[in-house]
């Protein structure tokens, strides 16, 4: 787009002084508007680039500065006064105050019509959007037949950045570089450290608005870097990134840069279904591969030829990991970002995954929103916790996404992964009914013992001593031995031989010992209901 500099360069215009030397002449230049009213600025816009001959302030000019106030305001691109008609000059105190303001402070001649001006700026700024809109449009028709070749996003970005004569980066999400202009090889800084330094100055804090920034190159050396969120219906976009904007050569415009990113986000568009449908094949695969499972129909001839082509290996370790982030909302943009944060960290994880991981895959699991890791390489729970805990914290630095990991017990056979994926959904399940649920939780076999894991202490407690009395919780030394007897006789089935050997004493004093259990607890030790509740009040009183 033209400023107010682009328009008084041309010989055309040399009749125009400007009179404020440290203006800022950069503001792009829309329309050119006459007025001669004192609250233009209530009816005009900002880059507009005002007419007038100041008849208002024949007598007073020091209210101009309240003028030039109120057009700095709305951000006009400047004044023009002609001098000769109402005012034959301009005061140097209202040249000063605009100059000091940075306000362009335009005289026109007394020779030239304040119609003839208007007519003529607007003229150079149409024919100049005419030259501007028809090279976009070109630049169009050049995008569209990379799009109908199916062009890569190497290419493409290759292809702008040829035409803006500038280097160019494509960023995605998680502002990692996609492809990046062959002619930023020999830029003095790597495309790492640029985005590095972008993310420092928080070049990506407003994902719907472009931004400009300066990356310091040393020996106080700056380069402008230009920041433009690709648009789509996304609440994370992709990012275009152009180095030196300022270097954009005519006729290249704004409109120009917009077309290459509508075509940029087309593509987008394009690749995210192609994603969406192998995601649908692998949740598919995988249903069938726990289908199969359950109903024993996994053999080794049809594993080698299909399951081999996702990735499935023979291994001695499989484990099953399910993924999942917080969906607990209901409301119905929270629903949407919440399935744009798993898709994305779907892709972080199948990007990631190998590299903490190897051979491990990732599964969108079928009719959820969930996600499912296979490991099929033998690792510690402490190396897993660590290594999953990084690779949660790595997504979560790049983007407002926190993963939570609940893990299966390991298997030697893929015939058993079904029982890992079952035991990852049941602990997954009750990580989330906690206050502050486990980033990484781990199955864990659940005996009879576990059935009291939600009763209160003071149950457990009155259960136990109405059970065992005087055994309950001893303290002295007769009660501690009945006890550890008790205890051993019962861990024998009830077989005195045995429970001699095991305390190496004499069969009489089990039996000795035993009949003294019985006087205190009041009932029979043998009987199949006492014998059970003994056991569990013996183990519980121990916890």
């Amino acid at each position: 787009m033209n400023s107010l500099r682009d328009i008084l360069t041309l010989p055309r215009f040399s009749d125009l002084l400007l009179l404020t030397k440290h203006a800022n002449l950069d503001i792009p230049v829309k329309n050119v508007e006459i007025s001669e009213t004192p609250d233009i600025a209530n009816f005009t816009s900002s880059h507009n680039f005002i007419l007038t001959t100041a008849m208002v302030y024949k007598d007073n000019q020091s209210m101009l500065k309240e003028l030039i106030d109120s057009l700095i305001n709305i951000n006009v691109s400047g004044l023009g006064i002609k001098v000769g008609r109402f005012i034959e000059e301009i005061d140097s105190d209202i040249i000063d105050y605009a100059d000091k303001k940075k306000f362009a402070l335009v005289q026109i001649p007394e020779t030239l019509p304040l119609g003839g001006v208007l007519q003529q700026i607007n003229s150079f700024i149409n024919q100049s959007k005419t030259e501007q809109i028809s090279y976009a449009l070109d630049i169009q028709k050049q995008f569209s037949n990379l799009i109908l070749n199916d062009a890569s996003f190497s290419k493409i970005v290759n292809e702008f950045s040829n035409i803006i004569k500038c280097p160019i980066i494509l960023l995605d999400p998680f502002k990692e570089a996609v492809s990046y202009s062959k002619n930023l090889d020999n830029f003095q800084v790597s495309p790492m450290e640029l985005i590095k330094n972008l993310i420092k100055q928080k070049a990506f804090s407003h994902e719907l608005q472009s931004t400009s920034k300066f990356i310091d190159l040393g020996n106080k050396n700056q380069v402008e870097i230009a920041v433009y969120p690709i648009k789509s219906n996304n609440f994370f976009p992709y990012y275009l990134i152009i180095v030196s904007p300022e270097n954009i050569p005519y006729p290249v415009s704004e409109f120009a840069i917009d077309q290459a990113l509508l075509v940029l986000s087309f593509v987008l568009l394009k690749n995210d279904k192609v994603l969406d449908s192998k995601k649908q094949i692998k949740s598919d695969y995988f249903l069938n591969l726990i289908e199969r499972q359950e109903y024993q129909l996994l053999n080794d001839k049809s594993w080698s030829t299909y399951d081999t082509n996702f990735g499935i290996q023979l291994s001695q370790f499989y484990q099953i990991i399910y993924v999942t982030i917080d969906h607990s909302s209901t409301d119905s943009l929270k629903i949407k970002l919440n399935e744009e944060k798993m898709k994305l960290a779907y892709q972080w994880l199948d990007k990631k995954i190998t590299s903490f991981f190897p051979k491990a895959l990732i599964f969108p699991e079928k009719n959820s929103n969930q996600l499912i890791i296979m490991l099929q390489n033998n690792i510690s729970q402490h190396s897993l916790t660590d290594s999953l805990i990084l690779l949660a914290g790595q997504l979560k630095q790049v983007l407002p996404i926190d993963l939570t990991f609940a893990c299966g017990q390991s298997c030697n056979s893929i015939d058993q992964l079904s029982t890992s994926l079952v035991e990852a959904k049941i602990i997954s399940d009750e990580n989330k009914k906690k206050t502050n649920p486990n980033s990484v939780a781990f199955y864990k076999p659940k005996g009879i013992l576990n059935l009291f894991d939600n009763m209160h202490a003071e149950e457990i407690n009155y259960f136990c001593r109405k059970m065992l009395k005087d055994l309950a919780y001893p303290s002295e030394s007769m009660y501690i031995e009945l006890r550890k007897t008790l205890k051993t006789f019962l861990n024998n089935q009830c077989e005195i031989t045995k429970t001699a050997n095991d305390l190496f004493i004499h069969r009489n004093t089990v039996k000795y010992r035993i009949d003294n259990c019985e006087d205190i607890l009041g009932f029979t030790i043998s009987s199949p209901e006492n014998s059970l509740n003994l056991r569990l009040a013996l183990e519980l009183s121990e916890q």
